[in-house]
């Protein structure tokens, strides 16, 4: 029988096993990024400057707040994010405060960096390693990726499994229930929406529903009100992109439609962008609340149902 101290010991043994497990130590070395770049990537990085939002999201969810110096405009989750110094914009990046942070890995996308800064960074001497998430299985990948590059490979696949099992359930929660029409509004004036190749319309067919724009041309495409009422869509979503001055205005202005039977029916809904448009481990969360919105009935003893946001 082991004794109390003995037990003890070994329990702080297993500890420190896991917590070297989580953090070891990424080796130096070229790798190709995910835009098929070769990159050289320094041994477990201590100052790593994230060019895009959803980059940070993952950087942070590994563990990786005090190795992160710099990140960009619109980085703001988790809420330490928005103390971090800031380096410009997706598009308009700032070489200046890039390089005065002194970073030993950058890491930027395909999904907003232009290729042009990717290519200053580099001429000024600085590793930069660019991810290219475009589905929703992707984002498994990037973070493994990110992971791997970043000595947190054991975090990377840890946090990997969770959201794949929280995606499963979704999909197979909704995967019997009657797929509602959906019609997304990210702009108004025109009427633009998402077409197929997007992360948003992927989300809505794992969430078990039917994306109106799924067949339309482009990825953004276009509708008139009255084209958007021979659809009769079920469901809309509202992106919260546009702010909140402007989602109380596009409420207002679907309310006169009464021939559409989201709008008679009162299913409309303002889903936060940030969820939805960010390649970060929360896209699951926001399947889950497309899902809630979709099939209250079904999702309801999963969690809070989805609220409509039209003014009654």
């Amino acid at each position: 029988m082991i004794g109390h101290r003995a037990a003890k010991g070994m329990f702080h043994v297993a500890s420190i096993l896991m917590l070297l497990a989580v953090f070891s130590p990424a080796q130096a070395g070229t790798v190709v990024d995910e835009a098929g770049r070769r990159v050289f990537v320094p041994a477990s990085p201590r100052r790593i400057v994230a060019l895009a939002p959803d980059i940070s999201e993952i950087l942070f969810a590994l563990g990786l707040e005090k190795e992160i110096v710099g990140v960009s405009q619109f980085s703001d989750y988790p809420p330490a994010a928005k103390a971090k110094p800031k380096v410009g914009s997706y598009v308009h990046l700032s070489l200046e405060r890039i390089l005065a942070l002194s970073p030993d890995l950058v890491i930027g996308t395909t999904n907003g960096n232009r290729r042009e800064a990717v290519n200053k960074l580099e001429k000024a001497g600085l590793a930069v390693y660019v991810t290219n998430p475009q589905r929703f299985s992707d984002i498994y990948q990037t973070t493994l990726n990110l992971g791997r590059i970043t000595g947190r490979e054991a975090a990377a696949r840890q946090l990997v499994d969770t959201m794949k099992k929280r995606a499963e359930r979704i999909i197979s929660l909704t995967a019997s229930c009657p797929k509602p029409k959906v019609f997304v509004q990210i702009d108004s004036n025109p009427l633009v929406s998402v077409g197929r190749n997007t992360i948003y319309s992927e989300l809505i067919a794992m969430a078990g529903g039917q994306n109106i724009a799924a067949h339309a041309f482009g990825k953004y495409p276009r509708y008139s009100m009255e084209s958007l009422i021979s659809e009769k869509p079920e469901v809309i979503l509202l992106s919260s992109m546009r702010g909140k001055a402007f989602q109380k205005a596009d409420l207002v202005s679907w309310s006169r439609w009464k021939d559409i039977p989201a709008v008679r029916n009162s299913r409309i809904y303002v889903v936060n962008a940030d969820l939805t448009d960010r390649f970060s481990p929360r896209i699951v969360q926001g399947l889950e609340e497309i899902a809630r919105i979709l099939h209250p009935e079904r999702m309801e003893s999963q969690g809070q149902q989805a609220k409509s946001g039209r003014k009654k």
